[in-house]
């Protein structure tokens, strides 16, 4: 795989079962290129560790007054430069892109995971965590599988040092080759302890980041509200913690690179002064002990590599048990469907959609407003309804985002009764978990009440997969958006005549919640798929607004089947069928003024009146009178 045919056609399915797992898994991935990479290797380190023999010839070829084997030792010398120089650049070459190869998967293999779970991977990991994993741990394990290949070639150098001194000068060399383990496996007892603070440091880091996304997703209300100091000072906090923790992990890793630094300082004094002894006695010439003393300092540069693969599982290992938490993470239908049961077929269009669960029926072509007394309740129907199963397992452990994550995988995979028990929802008498998960996705799309803007021209924002039957300006007219198109017009440079062209910010917050909303829904109309859900799709517009929109939406999806959950009367009384839906099942049908007139909880829930008022409503002229003079004797 070379960086031009990036991304992977298919990444593959990951072992996920653990990090060390996750990356050997990489690492079979991407055999050719790690081979590649240790041949470089291995030519570049085997070059640096011949170049002290070459030196121990030539000073021999000096010593003896020879002139024409100093000129082959100088020969010598050349195809050795030249194969340390082409080696390192060809390994570097390779070994970065075994990196950039090795983290591009990951992400690949992220990105796939966040769309196939949707809004429900933010409840069962925390958001902080999502974005360190999908960034500064994605570098980590990217960088261990780039640091193998140099590993292995810098093991092989040293090997082949050793052996080679043993049979140049036995006496230095069974120096060396004792002393050489030693220096190399002498801060293994630290690698523990510096792991944990590593540890420490990266959770709080994530914790800290997430903190800070939290700050600014809400920078809005907390000027509100004069929040902002309040939430400063835990940030201050928390990026204190998070110096404090890299600061005790640096000092680790210091005393790490202070041993590799002095151990070998240490092995190349012994090999000096016994290899001068030696020389002085006559058992060793002179080439011998200036061949010993510079294959030993040659030996720095690859033991360097010995700290460094320390370093790199150290910081890869954590990292890649994060990611392979989100990636064992699994939509319900997918852990329970046998393997060998094929997905099953698109349903017929125009079909009903029913959720055995709750008892609610959407029929085709047709605008259902559905009613909940409970907003949670409401917006976990409304992703139950577009397919995604797994929020009724979060729904029943009320995941709190920084829990014991890795006790849910378990969970997860020994199966949550919540999800077990709920039968699927049903499309044209099809379960939408038997059908493969972007056809589903295609036929029943779920909008809900906090949609996401992304970065970029208005047009961008409307290239979505849809029918074509809903083109933008249709779309933005149903959804009110003629003043969000003077905004961005206004907000636009010089020469940008088309809103089309106007850019709209990260997550839209030059525009005002209203806005948003509106941008977020003329979207979902462009998609025009055969069932759209919508969660309060105008709870942040005024009501002269929401009753234009809830027009535009009815007379735009006429004959398409649209599900709308909400309790503003404006769109209730312009729905087809109204649904009240009461401790999680199916209470009462009908259209909006008859359930106002028949149903005191659906009364109570839209209109918002309370106990008493619905029972002074109930009252004749007579019993009013006296029930209002009560109230004002006990006033």
């Amino acid at each position: 795989m070379q960086i031009s045919d990036l991304p992977y056609p298919d990444p593959g399915v990951p072992d996920a079962r653990s990090g060390p797992r996750f990356l050997l898994w990489l690492g079979r991935g991407q055999l050719g290129g790690q081979v590649k990479s240790l041949c470089w290797g291995m030519l570049h380190f085997g070059g640096v560790a011949g170049l002290p023999y070459a030196v121990g010839l030539g000073v021999d070829a000096v010593v003896d007054r020879e002139a024409n084997r100093l000129l082959l030792v100088g020969g010598l010398l050349v195809l050795i430069g030249v194969a340390i120089s082409v080696g390192d650049a060809m390994l570097h070459r390779t070994a970065v892109t075994n990196w950039i190869t090795a983290a591009a998967r990951v992400q690949q293999l992220l990105a796939r995971k966040t769309a196939e779970l949707g809004s429900a991977l933010t409840r069962r990991v925390a958001a902080g965590e999502v974005v360190a994993v999908s960034t500064g741990d994605v570098e980590k394990i990217g960088w261990f599988v780039e640091a193998v290949s140099r590993f292995l070639a810098a093991v092989f150098s040293v090997v082949l040092v050793c052996v080679g001194l043993l049979f140049y000068a036995p006496e230095l060399g069974v120096v060396v080759s004792i002393g050489v383990p030693v220096v190399a496996l002498a801060s293994l007892p630290l690698l523990p302890r510096a792991t944990r603070r590593a540890d420490i440091q990266r959770e709080k880091a994530g914790k800290a980041t997430e903190l800070a996304s939290d700050t600014v997703a809400g920078l809005r209300v907390l000027r509100g509200i004069g929040g902002e100091e309040l939430f400063l000072g835990r940030y201050r906090e928390a990026s204190q913690e998070v110096r404090t923790a890299a600061v005790r992990s640096a000092r680790m890793w210091a005393l790490i690179s202070a041993i590799q630094v002095v151990l070998p300082g240490l092995l190349l004094i012994t090999v000096v002064w016994y290899g001068a002894s030696l020389a002085l006695d006559g058992r060793i010439a002179v080439g011998e002990l200036v061949a010993a003393f510079s294959a030993v300092a040659t030996l720095l540069y690859p033991l360097r590599h010995f700290e460094e693969i320390a370093m790199a599982y150290s910081f890869s290992r954590p990292s890649a048990k994060r990611a392979a938490r989100v990636l064992s993470l699994t939509r319900t239908d997918a852990a329970e469907r046998p393997a060998q049961v094929a997905p099953a077929e698109e349903p017929a269009a125009g079909g009903d959609l029913y959720d055995p669960r709750t008892g609610l029926l959407a029929p085709a072509g047709r605008f259902t407003a559905v009613v909940c007394g409970d907003p949670d309740l409401a917006g976990r129907l409304a992703e139950r309804l577009g397919g995604h199963a797994m929020e009724e397992q979060d729904a029943d452990r009320g995941g709190d985002g920084d829990g014991d994550r890795d006790g849910d995988v378990d969970r997860d995979r020994d199966g949550g009764q919540g999800a077990k028990d709920a039968p699927s929802v049903l499309l044209g008498g099809v379960a939408l978990d038997d059908l493969e998960l972007d056809t589903a996705r295609r036929l029943v799309l779920v909008q809900d009440k906090d949609p996401v803007l992304l970065s970029g021209t208005l047009r961008e924002l409307f290239d979505v997969p849809a029918s074509g039957a809903v083109g933008p300006g249709a779309a933005l007219a149903a959804a009110q958006c003629a003043d969000v198109l003077d905004a961005l017009l206004q907000s636009a440079p010089d020469g940008v005549d088309d809103p089309m062209d106007a850019r709209i910010t990260e997550r839209g917050r030059s525009l005002s919640g209203g806005q948003r909303q509106r941008l977020a829904l003329a979207r979902s109309l462009v998609t025009d798929p055969e069932v759209l859900v919508l969660d309060e799709p105008t709870s942040a517009v005024d009501s002269h607004t929401e009753a234009r929109i809830a027009d535009g939406i009815a007379n735009l999806r006429a004959g398409r089947t649209t599900v709308v959950l909400a309790s503003s009367p404006l769109l209730l009384d312009r729905a087809d069928r109204v649904v009240l839906i009461d401790d999680g099942t199916v209470a009462a049908v009908g259209t909006h003024r008859e359930l106002l007139h028949r149903e005191p909880l659906y009364r109570a829930v839209v209109t918002r009146e309370t106990d008493e008022e619905q029972r002074l409503a109930g009252l004749g002229l007579t019993e009013l009178e006296e029930a209002l003079t009560e109230i004002e004797e006990s006033a």
